[in-house]
């Protein structure tokens, strides 16, 4: 695979969903015991539209602005920002998006594998939220979650409003992608 450095158009495209992702933070949904924000489906669409690279790097750099200060997360930002418990979740979006975008590479860009892709990236964002929250909670901030509660609270009630994302992202991101390739914009790293 060729060496692609970013252009005009990829820092167009990176900043958009940057911004998508941090406007995704401040839409809440009330959920008990857990947030639940659309910062998961512009994470997902960022893999999906903008591919693994591009689209990692963009969840990267929107984690790196909160973690210097920038209030772009759900309840502010900052360094501390990584002994909150759900600061996991905010590294399985990078390390999700990354690998949804992947999955996709060589494959039928249609809204089966659209779908798949969104269900890796969904086990990879709980896995490693849900290990973080673990620990954090059980040898950081001395309010102990044992593994059924930690299941119940940050799998059971939070993932299905994230799964129906999956959802949306399988039609959205491929008509949001058509038309980004029909104005020349398109994913040309999957071509």
């Amino acid at each position: 695979m060729k060496s692609k450095q970013l252009n005009t158009r990829d820092m167009v495209l990176s900043a958009m969903f940057i911004a998508l992702i941090t406007i995704g933070a401040f839409i809440k949904v009330p959920v008990p015991n857990m947030p639940f924000t659309l910062q998961f489906l512009f994470t997902n669409l960022a893999g999906i539209i903008l591919g693994a690279n591009l689209g990692g790097l963009s969840v990267l750099i929107y984690v790196l602005a909160g973690l210097i200060g920038i209030p772009v997360f759900t309840t502010g930002g900052g360094p501390g920002y990584i002994f909150y418990p759900t600061f996991g979740f905010l590294i399985g979006f990078i390390l999700g998006t990354y690998i949804s975008g992947k999955f996709l590479e060589n494959r039928e860009f249609n809204k089966k594998n659209i779908f798949l892709a969104s269900i890796i990236n969904l086990l990879i964002v709980y896995a490693i939220g849900m290990i973080h929250y673990y620990f954090i909670s059980n040898f950081y901030s001395d309010s102990p979650i044992g593994v059924g509660a930690l299941f119940l609270y940050c799998f059971v009630l939070a993932a299905p409003g994230d799964l129906f994302l999956c959802f949306i992202s399988a039609s959205v991101g491929q008509k949001v992608n058509s038309a980004i390739k029909n104005l020349n914009l398109g994913r040309t790293t999957y071509e």
